[in-house]
């Protein structure tokens, strides 16, 4: 989903706090929805802002919830700028 190896995963899960998948008896970790958007937020954070794992902790300490939205927010915004986009080629042709 966001195209990382698994061990960059499980290193995120050791460093923030907010990231904590349930394990089953099998070690197999089920992630929430509430999970997968704090991955999400992280991975914007350390990737497309360039923040250090500490700077992104710090980000996110401070009201986690906000920051989680406004990760969302920039993705939808995204995702309808590449649609317009694509809406605005198919008139140009």
């Amino acid at each position: 989903m966001f195209g990382m190896n698994t061990s960059n995963l499980r290193y995120w899960e050791k460093e923030f706090a907010a990231l904590k998948p349930k394990k089953g008896n099998s070690g197999k970790r089920k992630y929430s929805h509430d999970d997968i958007r704090v991955v999400a937020t992280i991975n914007h954070l350390v990737r497309e802002r360039g923040f250090t794992i500490d700077g992104a902790k710090k980000h996110l300490s401070g009201n986690k919830t906000a920051q989680v939205n406004q990760v969302e927010v920039i993705q939808k915004l995204a995702h309808v700028k590449e649609e317009l986009q694509k809406i605005l080629r198919t008139m140009r042709a």
